[in-house]
């Protein structure tokens, strides 16, 4: 095996993981020049991210044998119109979308979609440059600056859909079987990067019935891209209907968490599978469902960029990602936390602060915060609407009011926990303040509504003491 990685940072440039390795750029010109010197019997490219698969169709141009799922399939997927007439014969949906090379393009495009639309430039990896955006003005000098950058390149507008639950799901097909490797719901809603959500395997708030649209759904994409290899799929649910969001015929980021979650090699079972071994041969004919939960939690690192607002978006901004294994949510939920650096309170108080229209849904996070011992801080607003339902609350000041504040209250050690959501529109508002004061101040914090309900029901397992030990599975072929 010759692998060819330029990445200095991760553990697959070891020496002793391939016979060879090429310390060289992933361009096509590069990868040519070690083809031509070591004529191998073909090349996989699924398992470097988005930047080998890019090369994929080019490669194949200049007679080099592509392993796995061939570059006309990669094409359908990654084309939107391709990817498009696939959907419908298929009988899936995506968000409303639309593709725009003028400012004039992308205000039609978003009036006929309907607000909020999720925007980016066509070329970005890792969600780069991306935004949410919710009315015209917004989205003109958005795309204003996005073509003054980049004219030769589109815009992409999407529908964003609210309070979505996105679903990742990784599966492995070897062109006639397709097995998922693992269906994980999200914590965070869809908006947040999928690099930076906290996600659960197997799902902890879908039902049966969904559950099978999903599978059904993916084993028919992958019969229809003629996938050989791994297939990665990024689902979201809103209300009872189910949106395409993105397929990646490759490995994913998520495959190592499935593969340790379950105890199933994806990578290794992959490779075999593109040398021509079938699934059946390799002694996976099903489905592993485990018992336990695993929750995966991503690792941030607002700690070393003073400055940086700590919100979370469609622009990826986490460096790792730890892993937390029990038999119930609320305890691995607890242990991917404290692996990712927040030291969570026993007890103590915990500071409200919600914009407009999580309000509603942070009562009953609130009283359960409540019950299970924790005193409840809040700002004015958000305190009227907790005391108003018979939730104890006091009463601290705004920043911008004078002090003392709230964030005198985190410098004097009288908060133990924060939770404060935003849109982060004006990063010196009072949010971006309490935030920075939480990271600099080592107190934990949680900047989604999902993540403090998520936190809420980790606290009370580890207050309960049922955290078990659970050893990683092993697959046995």
């Amino acid at each position: 095996s010759i692998m060819v990685n330029s990445n200095p940072e991760t553990v697959s440039t070891d020496y002793d993981t391939s016979d060879k390795l090429y310390f060289e750029p992933l361009t096509k010109e590069d990868v040519l020049q070690i083809v031509a010197t070591e004529k191998p019997d073909g090349v996989i490219v699924q398992f470097g991210g988005q930047t080998p698969l890019n090369l994929s169709v080019g490669l194949h141009k200049e007679g080099v044998p592509i392993l796995g799922t061939q570059p006309e399939s990669i094409d359908r997927a990654e084309d939107r119109e391709l990817f498009q007439l696939m959907l419908k014969k298929l009988g899936l949906v995506q968000p409303e979308n639309g593709t725009a090379v003028s400012v004039a393009d992308a205000l039609e495009i978003a009036d006929a979609i309907g607000y909020p639309v999720i925007v980016r430039p066509s070329y970005v990896l890792g969600g780069r440059a991306m935004k949410i955006v919710y009315d015209r003005c917004d989205l003109e000098s958005y795309s204003r600056l996005a073509i003054m950058a980049s004219p030769e390149h589109p815009i992409l507008i999407d529908k964003f859909l609210e309070d979505a639950i996105e679903v990742d799901v990784d599966a492995i097909s070897d062109g006639e079987t397709t097995i998922i490797g693992g269906i994980m719901e999200h914590i965070e809603a869809a908006g947040v990067h999928s690099g930076d959500s906290a996600c659960v395997l197997p799902p902890y708030s879908l039902d049966a019935d969904i559950l099978e649209e999903i599978t059904a759904a993916t084993k028919a994409m992958a019969v229809e891209l003629k996938v050989i290899g791994l297939m990665n799929v990024q689902y979201a649910i809103k209300g009872e209907r189910l949106y395409v969001l993105e397929v990646n015929p490759r490995a994913s980021r998520t495959v190592p968490f499935v593969s340790k979650a379950t105890g199933v090699p994806l990578a290794k079972l992959a490779t075999k599978v593109m040398l021509g071994h079938t699934l059946r041969s390799l002694g996976l004919e099903r489905e592993q469902k485990p018992v336990h939960v695993s929750v995966k939690e991503a690792v941030l690192p607002f700690d070393r960029f003073p400055g940086v607002d700590t919100l979370l978006g469609p622009e990826m901004k986490s460096t790792g990602e730890v892993m937390g294994i029990d038999m119930q949510f609320g305890t691995a939920y607890a242990k991917s936390q404290l692996g990712a650096g927040q030291k969570l309170p026993a007890s103590g108080s915990v500071f409200i602060s919600v914009k407009d229209s999580d309000k509603a849904g942070m009562l009953t996070v609130a009283a359960k915060f409540h019950a299970i011992g924790f005193k409840i801080i809040a700002t004015r607003g958000t305190a009227r609407l907790l005391v108003d339902n018979n939730i104890p609350t006091d009463v601290i000041k705004k920043v911008s009011l004078g002090r003392p504040h709230v964030v005198d209250a985190i410098k004097n050690g009288d908060v133990q926990l924060v939770i404060n959501t935003g849109t982060g529109d004006t990063p010196r508002q009072d949010g971006y303040m309490i935030r920075r004061a939480a990271i600099k101040f080592g107190i934990p914090y949680t900047t989604t509504l999902a993540g403090a309900r998520a936190m809420c029901r980790g606290l009370a397992a580890l207050k309960e003491q049922k955290h078990t030990v659970k050893a990683l599975q092993e697959y046995h072929q």
